[in-house]
């Protein structure tokens, strides 16, 4: 009983932290950009300087925390549901989905740049999104449904590889796409605005409620098939919903910002490090996460070389695999710390 007692006390203060950093990390990023910290300071007297930072910074900066706190929810799930702790959240092809859609409909207006910028990005929102779910819908096809995890994993290995050689192909057809592909590929927040922040938090909403009502079959999975189902589980029809809504959460995510590979990765094994906690708590822990690595990632990537940026997708990649192979040698070495 003393160590469930000290595990929520540890989770507690967690969450707490992780929304005090989140409120900071909100004000920096609010205060980055290629105008400089001038921005807030002239806000109150400077009506360009305040609509840069209420347009421009803050819904993407708040955009960021959104698209983050999606991708560590998404990525607890499918650790979860695969018992496999480097699942992540484009496991069931969702990512080469969403960049095949991007592609097609890039081809399709024929990636015109005097295209209305508000078409265009919604355009590729949907294209991307659909691509998504529709990749996530063959995934499950494949596998015949849910029923055998290890079928659904391979089934959403292979759907990956082969709609990411399809999106290759086309872009190989139609050069003219591939510049306007790399934005994408290589993820950024910066065309996230509030309309964008608004469905990101609705379907975060959405999918957390989801996923805690169901996480105690993702504890019941952690013990083993059988034992999940001598409890009395559901195990067909609630993992059919697990997966929607990893498939909602990555697909939201990426359609709103590309590619941003790792959050969902290394959010909830930052959460496993600190507290050991069951995967009602995981999941909103490695939300959280989630949300304050990406909002970290992004004021770094605009800070580092400004006034131009990074890509916050080749940010996130280097440092989180640079953080995973650090587990992996402290693992090696005998350390408490695994994967």
């Amino acid at each position: 009983m003393t160590d469930i007692l000290r595990q929520q006390r540890q989770a507690q203060l967690l969450v707490l932290g992780l929304l005090a950093l989140g409120a900071v990390l909100v004000l920096l990023g609010a205060s980055v950009g290629s105008t400089g910290f001038d921005s807030v300071v002239q806000a109150w007297r400077d009506p360009v300087a305040l609509q840069i930072l209420l347009d421009i910074r803050l819904p993407r900066t708040l955009g960021a925390w959104a698209a983050g706190a999606l991708l560590g929810l998404a990525g607890a799930v499918a650790q979860g549901l695969f018992r496999n702790p480097l699942a992540d959240p484009y496991l069931l092809g969702s990512a080469s989905g969403a960049s095949l859609g991007v592609a097609l409909a890039l081809v399709l207006s024929g990636a015109s740049p005097f295209a209305s910028a508000l078409l265009v990005r919604w355009g590729l929102t949907g294209a991307a999104f659909a691509g998504a779910v529709l990749a996530v819908l063959l995934t499950l096809a494949l596998a015949q449904g849910v029923q055998h995890t290890l079928r659904l994993l391979l089934a959403g290995v292979i759907v990956g590889v082969v709609l990411g050689a399809m999106t290759s192909l086309v872009m190989l057809m139609d050069p003219e796409v591939m510049q306007s592909m790399q934005a994408f590929m290589l993820g950024s927040t910066g065309f996230v605005g509030w309309s964008g922040w608004g469905v990101m938090v609705g379907v975060w909403c959405v999918c957390m409620a989801l996923a805690w009502l169901l996480s105690q079959v993702l504890d019941g999975l952690s013990l083993g098939e059988a034992t999940a189902l001598s409890l009395g589980l559901p195990l067909v029809q609630m993992r059919l919903v697990l997966v929607v809504v990893l498939a909602l959460a990555t697909g939201a995510a990426v359609a709103q910002t590309g590619l941003i590979a790792f959050v969902g990765l290394a959010a909830p094994h930052l959460v496993r490090s600190v507290v050991k906690t069951t995967h009602g708590r995981l999941i909103l822990l490695s939300s959280l996460m989630g949300g304050v690595l990406l909002m970290a990632a992004d004021a770094l990537a605009r800070w580092l070389i400004a006034p131009q940026e990074l890509p916050v997708g080749v940010l996130t990649a280097v440092l989180g695999g640079g953080y995973l192979l650090w587990l992996m040698y402290r693992s090696s070495c005998g350390g408490a710390v695994t994967l």
